[in-house]
């Protein structure tokens, strides 16, 4: 961050006098006015609900151009990191800033390979759940419980703690996501098995069963590690900042990583790619392929009430960078298990061939998003729907472990404190 070349002025109808702040400017994006003596010099908060317009930290990890439809990793291309990396070289670049050369590769995967059992006692806190409860719920217990088995690395103020805590939660999360699973329909829990990828393991420890060998289908393999690179960060969205907000106050990370699952798990954020499935299965009830047009003509209808979910972004006004990787993948998985005539999956297809050719789409930039797709693949996958939500979760852990590490490093940071507008009763007495 540095000082800009201009100054902002604030000026007063009333007749106050004006006052000058501080402008900083970035390696890259929009220049922001330095607020933050503003209340000392005039008494007055800004106002901007959801933060919308107001940068709550300074950070040098993800970077997203909306309009261009840019999304950038440590100054990498998603598209590049997709394309050509994994996704735990991905973590080691968003934990420590650069791509690891082939030695640190190597060490990174073994360090993390060498983490992802849990604590055998979480399987008797896991058995306080009932079986029907939402993997969600499970999820955000079992994670808050990590720092009851692993106090060991819960100093906040010790960068080494710092990193122990890091790799653990990047090593467990698909455990816990796996056994939440497993726990859910009644399956044995499966170890993990370290001469695997990161990915591969966890396909096993969810799909594997002690009665019989699993073999790792590399497709689907290669199609959950890019759909957790994509996944990884996202800049200072709601659960990040939820991270970094909970982090703020000291408490430990298992608690603060908790925090965001627990954020994540709205269906506003998290929840998308479970909430396209939803629609195309609500289609399919009305009739299938041959209602998509009448389907598409309520979305067109504001006084309809139908949303079409998977499609635009809030912060791309473009197309999502992350979607036409996706859109390869869910092809390649499509076509490797034989789906590419499945109705749901058809339907998929019919739904994004008018939103790519239709003006009024088009127009809007409508186009699809990353959450579309990558439902549809985890569904082809064989991950149940109300477990998407968990896997966004397993992906994002390393980006709101870097953002909260990157905090807890910034000499700036302090507590978070939100102002507000007060709108409520002035002050009154009880009478006697």
């Amino acid at each position: 961050m540095k000082l800009a070349d201009n100054k902002a002025t604030l000026s007063f109808s009333n007749g106050s006098p004006s006052i000058e702040m501080p402008v900083y400017s970035g390696s890259v994006g929009p220049d922001v006015i330095d607020i933050r003596k503003l209340y000392g010099q005039s008494g007055m908060f800004t106002y901007d609900p959801g933060f919308l317009s107001t940068a709550s930290c300074q950070s040098g990890i993800t970077f997203i151009d909306g309009d261009k439809g840019e999304l950038l990793y440590r100054g990498y291309p998603i598209e590049q990191l997709a394309s050509h990396g994994d996704f735990l070289d991905t973590c080691y670049l968003l934990l420590k800033g650069d791509l690891p050369n082939t030695e640190e590769s190597a060490s990174f995967h073994k360090l993390v390979n060498n983490h992802t059992m849990v604590n055998e006692q979480m399987q008797f806190f896991l058995r306080g759940f009932r079986r029907d409860a939402h993997p969600m719920a499970v999820l955000t217990g079992l994670v808050g419980a990590l720092s009851a088995f692993y106090h060991d690395s819960t100093d906040i103020n010790n960068p080494k703690h710092r990193e122990i805590s890091a790799i653990r939660l990047i090593a467990k999360m698909p455990t816990l996501v796996a056994m939440a699973y497993k726990y859910g329909v009644g399956q044995p829990f499966q170890y993990p098995q370290n001469n695997l990828s990161y990915s591969g393991n966890f396909l096993r420890m969810m799909f594997g069963v002690p009665c019989e060998e699993y073999k790792v289908n590399p497709v689907l393999e290669r199609a959950l590690d890019r759909i957790f690179i994509l996944h990884a960060d996202h800049e200072q969205n709601a659960s990040t900042s939820t991270v970094r907000l909970c982090g703020s106050s000291g408490t430990n990370p298992f608690a603060a990583i908790a925090a965001g699952v627990a954020c994540l798990w709205g269906p506003a954020h998290g929840g998308a790619n479970e909430a396209c499935l939803k629609m195309l299965g609500d289609i399919q009830k009305m009739g299938g392929i041959a209602k998509v047009g009448e389907f598409m003509e309520q979305v067109k209808d504001k006084n309809s009430g139908v949303k079409l979910m998977g499609f635009g972004h809030r912060v791309y006004k473009n197309y999502d960078p992350r979607a036409k990787l996706m859109q390869e993948t869910c092809n390649e998985v499509l076509a490797e298990l034989g789906l590419e005539n499945d109705p749901l999956f058809q339907l998929a297809k019919a739904l994004e061939k008018i939103a790519l050719e239709d003006e009024y789409f088009v127009s809007r930039k409508l186009y699809p998003n990353v959450d579309f797709y990558s439902g549809i693949v985890l569904s082809a996958i064989g991950i149940p729907v109300n477990l998407f939500t968990g896997i966004f979760s397993l992906a994002r852990t390393v980006g709101w472990i870097a953002q909260w590490n990157e905090m807890i490093s910034d000499p700036e940071y302090k507590i978070g404190r939100p102002r507000q507008l007060y709108t409520g009763a002035t002050r009154r007495e009880i009478k006697a």
